[in-house]
């Protein structure tokens, strides 16, 4: 049993290896290195959790190619990343840019921080407690009565 749980484990931990396929592969070791940089950070518009480097979806595949065809014509990193932003949109990216647009997507976990972290001091200040009046003759005497 823990033969099949040890093969199991490394299959799970080798499966974004078995989403590149050989033909993908570039000859130049640098600009492949550069290509695997690249496709980590871009987004499986069909998985959309998983980077396209990971997924071995047949649009993640297209796109591992287009990445590959921009490093052999030249372009440097940046300029590839923008010509896939620019054909698939700012979603392609794993880690959003932060700009005007996202700004919304950005600022929203402290926004919300903020309004959780004021919504509890209000509601500390409502409940601090008015300090207690002493007891009345009255009540004093009930409760005497009540003890015995």
């Amino acid at each position: 049993m823990r033969k099949l749980l040890a093969i199991v484990a490394v299959l799970a931990a080798l499966s974004p290896a078995f989403a590149l396929s050989p033909d993908e592969l570039l000859k130049d070791p640098a600009l492949e290195h550069r290509a695997r940089a690249l496709s980590a950070q871009l987004r499986c518009l069909v998985c959309q959790n998983q980077s396209i480097d990971d997924s071995d979806a047949p649009l993640a595949k297209d796109l591992r190619t287009l990445v590959r065809e921009q490093l052999v014509q030249g372009k440097t990193d940046p300029e590839i990343m923008e010509f896939v932003v620019a054909r698939y949109g700012e979603f392609v990216l794993l880690k959003p840019r932060l700009t005007a647009g996202t700004i919304l997507l950005w600022a929203t976990p402290f926004a919300v921080l903020l309004v959780a972290g004021a919504a509890l001091l209000l509601r500390r200040r409502r409940s601090v407690s008015v300090p207690e009046s002493p007891l009345t003759e009255a009540e004093r005497k009930a409760l005497e009565q009540a003890i015995e």
